[in-house]
C-alpha cells in the first residue's frame, strides 16, 4: 500500500493516525503542496490535486474518512468503530463535523487564495482562520462534553479521535486560544500519550525537512 502524503496536511495526518493505530505498513510518497506538486504529476494518480491518496492492488481511494474506513474494514484490529451503533454514530458525527464544517474553510488552498488572489493581508487571513476553528469548536467541545470519556465517546479510540488531533495541531499551529475548549484539549493530550501517535505527527514525516 502506497500513501500519497504532505506532512502538514491535516486529513493525510488522520490516515497516518488510522495506520499507525493499526500498526499497517505503507509506502509513503511526499506531495509538496506548498509548491503546487498536487497541481501536476499527481493528477494523474488523484485528480482532485489533494492528499491523501492510497493506491492498493486494487486502484487508488482518496478522501480521509473513506480510506479510514477502508482501513478499518481490511484491518478492524484494533477497531476504531464503536460496537454501539448509536455511539459509532455520535463519533461518525463528530468525525464529519471536523472533516465537512471546520477543516474546507481553513485549508491551505482556501488560504492561499484569500492571500494570493483576494489580497487579503496575514492578519485579515489569520483572522479568517481563527473565525473559523472558533465556529466549529465551540459547539463541538458542548457536544463532547456530554459524550466523551478518556476519548470523544467515552473511553474507546474512535475515527472521531483521529479526526480531532489534525485539527487542534493545526489550530495550535496557527496560534488560535484553546483555553476555552478544555475538552478537546484533554482528549487531544489523552491520545498523543499513546505510544502508536507519535509516528504519525507531522514533525516524524521524512518531508517535514522540506520546509
Amino acid at each position: 500500500m502506497r500513501l500519497f502524503t504532505y506532512f502538514r496536511s491535516t486529513a493525510s495526518y488522520r490516515v497516518r493516525l488510522a495506520l499507525a493505530y493499526k500498526g499497517i505498513s505503507y509506502i509513503p510518497h511526499y506531495i509538496n503542496l506548498r509548491i503546487d506538486e498536487q497541481n501536476n504529476d499527481y493528477k494523474e494518480t488523484n485528480q482532485f490535486g489533494l492528499v491523501p491518496t492510497i493506491k492498493t492492488d486494487q486502484g487508488t481511494i482518496f478522501q480521509s474518512l473513506a480510506i479510514i474506513e477502508y482501513l478499518e474494514k481490511l484491518h478492524p484490529t484494533p477497531t476504531l468503530w464503536l460496537e454501539d451503533h448509536f455511539k459509532q454514530a455520535q463519533a461518525m458525527s463528530i468525525a464529519q463535523a471536523i472533516c465537512c464544517d471546520v477543516h474546507p474553510l481553513n485549508n491551505l488552498r482556501v488560504l492561499k487564495y484569500l492571500s494570493g488572489t483576494l489580497g487579503l493581508s496575514d492578519e485579515q487571513k489569520n483572522a479568517w482562520y481563527h473565525h473559523w476553528v472558533h465556529e466549529g469548536f465551540k459547539p463541538l467541545e458542548e457536544q463532547l462534553k456530554g459524550v466523551s470519556g478518556k476519548f470523544c465517546v467515552g473511553d474507546q479510540l474512535s475515527v472521531a479521535d483521529i479526526c480531532l488531533i489534525p485539527q487542534v495541531y493545526n489550530a495550535n499551529r496557527f496560534g488560535v486560544d484553546l483555553s476555552t475548549y478544555p475538552t478537546i484539549k484533554r482528549i487531544n493530550e489523552s491520545v498523543l500519550t499513546q505510544d502508536w501517535a507519535s509516528v504519525a505527527v507531522p514533525e516524524a514525516q521524512a518531508d517535514a525537512t522540506s520546509l
